[in-house]
């Protein structure tokens, strides 16, 4: 009997010459985790399970593609259990054995000898390797291999010839022959094909792969993708009229498409004169995006001084852009934007095709006209049927500010529309609103359907609201209006110029004093708002007073007695933003003023409990019953139920976890 004292295990293992898939207990390597199929090794005592290969694989192997250290094979993570070990072959999580180097490159035990065996071009060892046109594959409609990369230089893998074992690597042929380069013209030494584990950036697309390999001198520092090291010496593309031409030298040159510095390796167009990187000549003539979703951004080359009053890329808002270099631009509202700002998530420009002419459905249009008629040369919808109500709606210019918006649960301060047989309120903005949307800052770029009838928690926010919101199908996230309208340059009564986003702001906010990793933020003033104080509404109202309070910027009241919330009684600082009342005299801190729920309408109906009844959402002041769930007082939100002879009355907390949002 054969047995073998592994390191792994306390116990001896005894040799195993089959494992059969038809046994009724199936064994799976303790070493790579894979189904035992061969012969292996084994402790019955424990279930501890090696398959033959990984049971004799070295304690300290010399990688041919990692000539700095050895590799030595560890039973579990060297690293604190709270981090994750990533194979640097595969990009999987290692949770079995891995080899380990102190330079911290790690790969699975199954990836660090088929890496090994395809270095020692011991091919032999990798069964049934296979050579393979993507043509073939395409016509087959492998989806799987369509969206495959090659685990060497993690391009896409059907874009040349590669190969495929049985063992679930795939690698192009070109990727692994030759293992060694000279590039006299860019570099004096051979460049060996290694692991990246210094991660060092190419030399001439200036980006770090992590996993896979690249050619590597390791003395120098000195790195070039597998892509990199072979540039075609002539490239055409359907984005330009010529063809660019390679210049391959050690000089540092600006990239006409981009504006950003390149060395080594450039490419020419001589009848424009004009100088790019390789990745640039493939750039879109026009793209989409995000930020600008009202028409598409064009790029160019060359942008003349006079075309745009503002030369501030808005979307980094860090670096004015170079009229002399490329850029993307819309000339229609003076947008400009650097290239890298505009590419940098390329994931923004993958829009369906359905998406595009979405919004020219009239199927999907928010409301039906009922009746219209003309003001000077404006048409107004003064009847409309929308969607989210079962009556018609009347439209009106006659502002109540005691009443609310069902859409953005704000005061009705413009024209609105609103239902005479219920207390149903939309702003006309509101009413307007598409019922499918684009949301710049969400990561996903469908369009988002408009819902209506539930409470939900805003992700943005954080508030719970009872108005309408934009969905995301694939996150299950709610964006309620006050959120998902919101542009990302905007203008507030709290500041006179307008306000562009920041997405990476270190500071703190003029409005409450708190520090911001992002801001609406005005560079000339120096004056920066949160995402949150920039969307407080202009007026509130609190249990505590009958009133309306008013956003206010500034106490201009030296009196320091005045300088306190008249609802928690602390100490507030006069030049943070404020609620007022004038008309009680009565001032507040935002965050005591919007209460918890201050976003869900008081008066609106909710159906979703157990309840037989339908319930209304109410907010005592004079008297507080006590909750048919816990007992205590509803001193908060709470549902009534307003059938004659009922008296059921709960906390909206006691139930709220039964509602369809989150």
């Amino acid at each position: 009997m054969e047995l073998l004292q592994h390191f792994s295990h306390e116990h001896p293992l005894i040799f195993n010459e089959e494992q059969g898939h038809e046994s009724e207990e199936q064994a799976y390597c303790s070493g790579c985790g894979e189904l035992v199929s061969g012969p292996s090794f084994s402790c019955v005592e424990c279930g501890f399970y090696l398959d033959k290969k990984c049971a004799e694989a070295p304690s300290q192997l010399n990688h041919p593609f990692h000539h700095n250290h050895s590799l030595n094979l560890l039973a579990s993570s060297p690293y604190d259990a709270s981090l994750s070990v990533i194979c640097d072959f595969c990009d999987e999580i290692c949770d079995r054995f891995v080899y380990h180097c102190s330079c911290e490159l790690d790969l699975h035990i199954k990836c660090a000898l088929f890496s090994y065996n395809i270095a020692e071009k011991r091919i032999g060892e990798i069964q049934q390797i296979s050579t393979m046109d993507p043509l073939i594959s395409k016509e087959n409609g492998d989806e799987e291999l369509e969206g495959a990369e090659c685990f060497a230089c993690w391009k896409p893998l059907l874009d040349s010839v590669y190969l495929s074992p049985d063992c679930g690597f795939y690698l192009h042929a070109k990727c692994l022959d030759p293992c060694a380069v000279n590039h006299l013209p860019l570099h004096e030494h051979p460049l060996i094909l290694q692991f990246n584990s210094e991660l060092l950036y190419c030399k001439i697309c200036q980006e770090t792969q992590r996993r896979g390999f690249v050619y590597c001198c390791s003395i120098c520092k000195f790195a070039l993708h597998i892509e990199c090291g072979s540039p075609p010496p002539i490239i055409e593309d359907k984005s330009h009229q010529h063809p660019f031409v390679l210049f391959c030298r050690r000089v540092s040159f600006i990239c006409d498409a981009c504006g950003t510095e390149g060395n080594y390796v450039s490419y020419i167009c001589s009848t424009c004169g004009v100088i790019v990187h390789r990745k640039c000549i493939s750039l879109p003539r026009t793209l989409k995006h995000p930020r600008h979703f009202e028409h598409p951004i064009s790029h160019t080359y060359f942008l003349g001084q006079d075309k745009f009053k503002l030369s501030e890329c808005r979307i980094c808002h860090i670096e004015d852009v170079n009229s002399k270099h490329g850029s993307y631009s819309c000339l229609d509202c003076d947008y400009i934007v650097h290239v890298n700002c505009a590419i940098e998530d390329y994931k923004w420009y993958k829009f369906d095709e359905l998406d595009e002419n979405v919004e020219e459905n009239s199927e999907l249009q928010p409301y039906a006209v009922v009746e219209e008629t003309k003001d000077g040369e404006n048409v107004i919808a003064i009847e409309i049927k929308h969607f989210s109500h079962q009556h018609n709606l009347i439209f009106s210019n006659e502002i109540k500010d005691d009443k609310c918006c069902d859409g953005c649960v704000l005061s009705i301060s413009t024209s609105y529309y609103y239902c005479s047989l219920c207390n149903f309120f939309l702003h006309k903005s509101c009413a307007e609103l598409p019922r499918k949307k684009h949301l710049w800052f969400h990561d996903h770029p469908k369009l988002h359907p408009l819902t209506s009838g539930y409470i939900f928690r805003c992700v943005i926010c954080e508030c719970e609201t009872s108005g309408f919101a934009y969905t995301c199908a694939k996150c299950k996230d709610y964006f309620c209006l006050r959120c998902a309208v919101f542009s990302d340059s905007h203008k507030c009564q709290g500041h006179e110029h307008v306000l562009p986003f920041y997405e990476d702001y270190q500071g703190l906010c003029n409005a409450c004093g708190e520090s911001t990793t992002c801001a609406y933020r005005c560079k000339k003033c120096d004056f920066s708002l949160h995402d949150t104080c920039i969307k407080l509404p202009l007026k509130a109202q609190h249990k505590s007073d009958v009133h309306h309070f008013t956003l206010t910027y500034h106490d201009g009241n030296n009196y320091s007695e005045s300088h306190y919330c008249d609802i928690c009684e602390e100490e507030r600082n006069p030049n943070h933003w404020f609620y007022y009342c004038a008309k009680c005299d009565n001032s507040a801190h935002p965050n005591c003023l919007l209460e918890k729920y201050s976003f869900i309408k008081l008066g609106s109906i909710y159906t979703k409990g157990d309840h037989s009844h339908p319930l209304t959402f109410v907010q005592k002041v004079h008297y507080y019953p006590k909750c048919h769930d816990c007992g205590e007082p509803c001193l908060d939100l709470a549902l009534e139920c307003r059938t004659i002879g009922s008296n059921y009355i709960v906390h909206w907390e006691c139930i709220k976890y039964q509602k369809v949002g989150r």
